[in-house]
């Protein structure tokens, strides 16, 4: 199963990231001050994960990508580089099956 761990980074922002059941992260959200709002972006992606209409897809030199955005278009996780599009978009099918259900953890 699928969960989102949430933590503390090394600037004591608040952050997640969904980890898929195989342990791999397949978004990561950006720094948050306080915890309630970590824990609002985790229900945001959570709302918005299953609409392909918000998802941005980035193909550059060093690899493809996507961020899953929110209905006011802000970023609410990045995913890692991927070498293919193909790759890049197994991520989003991931996301989007197993973002919905998955359970917080504090790390």
């Amino acid at each position: 199963m699928a969960t989102f761990e949430l933590y503390t980074d090394k600037a004591g922002e608040y952050r997640f990231r969904l980890k898929a059941a195989n342990g791999e992260i397949i978004l990561a959200s950006e720094g948050y001050t306080a915890k309630a709002s970590a824990l609002n972006g985790i229900g945001s992606v959570k709302k918005h994960a299953a609409d392909d209409a918000n998802y941005e897809c980035k193909t550059t030199a060093a690899g493809a990508s996507f961020n899953l955005l929110a209905a006011n278009h802000q970023v609410i996780g990045s995913s890692q580089v991927y070498t293919s599009e193909q790759g890049r978009d197994k991520g989003i099918e991931s996301v989007k099956k197993n973002a919905p259900g998955a359970e917080v953890k504090e790390v």
